[in-house]
């Protein structure tokens, strides 16, 4: 490939929440760039890794039997200064220390939003690899580890079932999403559950207790809410538990909290495809002069998406979805 053949090192770091399938885009960064005649260097514990030098040259076999493994090799940890202008000169200056001319970022909107300051003020090539399992990122349809948790969260609400069926029990079922739903939503739709309760929607708790009212569970042996996760100390699964049981004493009212299980796991094939993909466009990116950019996946095509963009707002939740929650709840 022609283009930009000034990139002749690239940086290469995983920042925010560890996602199922960060690993594949480690590998398809690295690869694709030695591929291009492009070095790598690795960056260890995300931006705090820039800030205190863990940088690692990385060759085609230090990427080997990864794409299977969950977290990231990488490491990643929350980097308070990083977030100061003092901070983000000092990153610069070890970049440059290092011969580093440009730098992928796989993470979600906090990593992007980092990447797009300091690619701003210092005028640096930057390309974002979107990688939350919130999904939450505007212009992709998917971001890697989206889909592993997904089948993560099937897998244990169709475990709970067996469970709830067998003692004719409410389970309320907590999942990750503080801010976005996606997780809950089409978990809901593909656990077969009653109701999922996300931050997007309100009074989504009394419409459960409506519902109960009007007798949904006199012909079901079990039904079970998906609940996301609350920024509010005694939300979540438990709060919205409590207040069912309140209104509803006589019923046997069940939470499990699923937690960092829906992090872990060898992501599917699903998140590996798409870490392949996303992982080598970014490298195609840099080589055509693309810079403060996403990569997106949209109707299984890759487009470039910027930073702005990308972390806005909150992917909206499809209004169609929840009509289908409770169409099939009956």
């Amino acid at each position: 490939m022609s283009g930009n053949r000034s990139i002749k090192r690239v940086g290469l770091l995983t920042s925010g929440g560890d996602a199922p399938g960060m690993n594949a885009a480690i590998r398809a960064v690295t690869r694709a760039a030695i591929y291009h005649g492009i070095e790598v260097k690795a960056i260890y514990k995300g931006y705090l890794g820039i800030i205190e030098g863990l940088f690692k040259s990385f060759r085609t076999e230090d990427v080997s039997n990864i794409i299977q493994r969950g977290g990231t090799i990488l490491k990643t940890a929350r980097c308070d200064e990083f977030r100061t202008e003092e901070g983000r000169k000092k990153a610069y200056a070890n970049l440059r220390e290092q011969g580093i001319d440009a730098l992928v970022v796989i993470g979600g909107d906090g990593s992007l939003a980092g990447a797009r300051a300091l690619a701003q003020e210092y005028n640096y090539p930057i390309v974002g690899v979107p990688a939350t399992i919130d999904n939450d990122l505007q212009g992709t349809d998917l971001t890697i580890g989206y889909t592993t948790a997904l089948n993560t969260i099937v897998e244990a609400v169709d475990k709970i079932r067996d469970t709830a069926s067998s003692h004719n029990r409410l389970f309320f079922v907590e999942v990750m999403g503080r801010e976005a739903g996606f997780l809950a939503l089409n978990g809901a739709i593909a656990g077969g559950c009653e109701a999922a309760i996300i931050p997007e929607m309100h009074h989504t708790t009394g419409h459960i207790e409506e519902s109960i009212s009007s007798g949904f569970r006199k012909t079901k042996s079990s039904s079970i809410v998906l609940v996301t996760e609350s920024n509010e100390e005694g939300g979540g699964a438990m709060a919205a538990a409590a207040k069912v049981q309140e209104r509803f004493p006589d019923y046997d009212v069940r939470v499990t909290i699923l937690g960092h299980i829906q992090r872990g796991g060898s992501p599917c094939a699903t998140d590996r495809i798409m870490a392949s993909r996303m992982g080598v466009a970014a490298i195609e990116a840099l080589l055509e002069d693309q810079r403060n950019v996403m990569i997106g996946y949209d109707h299984d095509e890759i487009v470039y998406v910027p930073f702005v963009k990308a972390i806005k707002d909150h992917k909206p939740i499809h209004e169609k979805l929840l009509e289908i929650v409770n169409i099939l709840s009956i």
